[in-house]
């Protein structure tokens, strides 16, 4: 069994606000809904803005790093593309961290990392710019062992590892092909000094495995499954699920 550090639960709000926005009364409360993931024991909370402010809106990126200036052992988390408007949001907030992803400003869900060497001297002085106001950066990147070195060049601090092909093939004959993809592109970035978080597409039920599996990650940011569950059982109900499915990677 790999040897872990406890992994951080961080709750992606985004699916809140989308509900939210469907009609003009103010509710669901995205403000509400980290209150209480909070509450229960998140670690962190994580938005990911868009241009067309589709459900993450500029008034909710103040509302909660203004909500986590109350909970100073909790982390903030940002993400988005930097060459849209997310570093604004940096510049103003300067949250614990900073996700950079390479989504279009259409694009439904991420669903591809950054490529090296392709953009490395775009993003690397946004990068600097980051740590310049003591900000983490994480780079959302492929299952790629060969692309890690690249992350560490450019000056990231840790990368995301984009695991939507570990969930689609979870429970097939190809999960654990894949799962070594992670297992591997992890222990590269471990190997040179980088962190690993984690994101996209994991659940309840496929989060144990890879959690257990991949060394030494540090953080899995949850949202559309974490907030279609809280539909049936609650917020508090759900981030306890989630703690306790990490739980027993940790036991």
């Amino acid at each position: 069994m790999t040897t872990h550090s406890k992994t951080a639960l961080s709750v992606n709000v985004n699916k809140v606000a989308l509900l939210r926005n469907s009609r003009h009364l103010g509710i669901p409360s995205v403000r509400k809904a980290a209150l209480v993931c909070l509450e229960a024991g998140a670690q962190g909370i994580t938005v990911h803005p868009r241009p067309d402010e589709r459900h993450i809106r500029a008034s909710d990126v103040a509302e909660l790093a203004d909500l986590l200036k109350q909970w100073p052992d909790r982390e903030f988390n940002i993400e988005g593309n930097p060459f849209h408007q997310l570093m604004d949001f940096v510049r103003t907030y300067r949250p614990h961290q900073v996700t950079f992803v390479p989504d279009s400003e259409g694009q439904l869900t991420s669903d591809h990392g950054w490529s090296f060497p392709k953009d490395a001297e775009k993003l690397k002085p946004l990068i600097e710019e980051c740590k310049s106001l003591d900000v983490r950066v994480s780079l959302f990147m492929d299952p790629e062992p060969e692309q890690m070195a690249w992350v560490k060049k450019v000056g990231a601090d840790r990368v995301e590892l984009y695991t939507e092909p570990y969930a689609a093939s979870f429970g097939s004959p190809t999960n654990d092909a894949s799962l070594a993809q992670y297992v591997a592109t992890a222990q590269a970035a471990l190997d040179i000094g980088l962190g690993v978080n984690a994101g996209h597409d994991l659940n309840q039920d496929n989060l144990p495995k890879f959690a257990k599996a991949v060394p030494g990650l540090l953080e899995v940011s949850i949202g559309h499954a974490l907030i279609a569950d809280a539909l049936e059982v609650g917020y508090k109900a759900t981030v306890q699920g989630y703690l306790k499915a990490l739980q027993r990677v940790h036991a």
